[in-house]
């Protein structure tokens, strides 16, 4: 019979092991948003063909791609050039279908984005992390079977994005910081008399390219009168503060670059035209980007209004 001091240590070790599981577990469910699959040196060109061929053999289906910038100088002096591949499947559509905004979540991004920096060239090949964006987005499915196809078809070698990631419960209630954005708090761009009149609209401002807008995919979710737009922005003279590469130039200045960001969404839903707000959208895949100073959020405090405007103009048609 164990006596009472032997009792005492048995449930102390019991406790302490119970302390350390719940550390690895905690430790464990923390998710960042993008994941890198390899890094190589080969030619840009020639791996944007590989990652399509093992995309399609993996079975996703290519929905669009559009190259951002192309040697564009980053303000810490790296030289630039990116791809992103949209893509999608039969599982991303359904989960998308589950629930109302889910939609802006149909489309997955692969990038293939090479640095050159102190005279030495790195390709990197990543995606956006389909768990993180689950939550992120408040689906009902985690697309972790998702997750496991990414890695079968291009590999996994780590997460990436912010020092310390998140969990899901956090990623399903995420703002930056009091008084920011919410998923919830959208952009109600437009509206239409019916579904076909806003996709009309639509397609008609990409066409036009209002707002420096050009189209990179339209994928429509199953069932549902929902569907999204890639929307690549130029930054045109009287809004260069939307573009692409002038938004990225200041806050990518990271070793491993978080191009699946790019591009932005424009989701129509019913007679209605969302996106989701800027100071959301740019703090969910930069969510250790600090207020102040260097690559910060100061330093494309133009930003958000900017591509509310440019948004705005594609909604409006042509």
């Amino acid at each position: 019979m164990k006596t009472a001091p032997s009792v005492l240590k048995t449930l102390m070790l019991a406790a302490v092991l119970l302390t350390l599981g719940l550390g690895q577990s905690s430790a464990a469910e923390k998710l960042k948003p993008f994941i890198l699959a390899y890094t190589t040196n080969a030619d840009m060109g020639a791996v944007v063909t590989k990652i399509k061929e093992k995309l399609t053999a993996g079975g996703f289906d290519i929905v669009g791609s559009y190259a951002p910038y192309t040697n564009t100088k980053f303000s810490n002096g790296e030289l630039v050039s990116a791809e992103v591949i949209g893509v999608t499947d039969d599982a991303i559509k359904q989960a998308a279908a589950q629930t109302e905004f889910g939609g802006f979540a149909v489309v997955q991004r692969v990038t293939v984005t090479k640095v050159v920096k102190n005279g030495t060239t790195q390709v990197q090949v990543a995606y956006t992390n389909p768990v993180y964006m689950a939550n992120a987005y408040q689906l009902k499915s985690d697309m972790a079977g998702v997750a496991t196809q990414f890695q079968k078809a291009l590999g996994d070698e780590q997460q990436y994005g912010p020092d310390s990631g998140l969990s899901p419960s956090d990623l399903r209630d995420y703002h930056y910081k009091w008084l920011m954005p919410y998923f919830g708090d959208r952009w109600d761009l437009a509206k239409y008399g019916s579904y076909q009149e806003a996709l009309n609209a639509v397609n008609a401002g990409l066409a036009a390219h209002k707002g420096g807008a050009s189209k990179v995919y339209e994928v429509a979710v199953p069932g549902e009168d929902v569907t999204l737009f890639g929307v690549a922005l130029s930054g045109p003279k009287n809004n260069a503060c939307s573009g692409d590469a002038y938004i990225m130039g200041q806050i990518d200045f990271k070793d491993l670059k978080a191009t699946g960001h790019l591009p932005y969404g424009i989701l129509v839903r019913g007679n209605r035209v969302y996106a989701l707000r800027g100071k959301f959208r740019i703090a969910i895949n930069f969510p250790d980007l600090s207020m102040m100073g260097s690559n910060s959020f100061m330093s494309i405090m133009c930003a958000p209004g900017s591509i509310e405007k440019a948004l705005k103009e594609v909604a409006s048609g042509a």
